[in-house]
């Protein structure tokens, strides 16, 4: 599976998990298995504010892009998000922001 990832400022939380053919969003199952070699399945046809066009099958593949949600302290690698390429089974590992600032009430001056 191939997932390009379109990084879109908001504070939304998207976890994926991937079993097979088949993508769980947030809770929510999208079963690609009956996606034949050389076949697509038209954006219109998923309900699903994550996805961005259409679904393919090449090479033995499920291509497919995704909204990456990315809070205001994004990473470069969130901002560029390089394609996931052969995507095992499991929690997908997305780009990660930078720490959090410290709050600035609890710095102490030692001065």
């Amino acid at each position: 599976m191939r997932i390009k990832l379109w990084p879109t400022r908001c504070d939304d939380v998207l976890e994926i998990e991937k079993r097979g053919e088949t993508l769980i969003v947030n809770g929510e199952v999208f079963d690609f298995s009956p996606l034949t070699e050389g076949s697509t399945l038209p954006g219109t046809a998923i309900t699903s504010k994550w996805f961005i066009g259409d679904i393919e099958k090449t090479s033995g593949e499920i291509r497919l892009a995704m909204f990456l949600p990315i809070p205001a302290n994004f990473s470069p690698e969130q901002a560029f998000p390089a394609d996931l390429v052969d995507v095992p089974d499991g929690l997908v590992q997305l780009p990660q922001p930078l720490p959090e600032p410290a709050d600035a009430s609890e710095v102490t001056d030692e001065h």
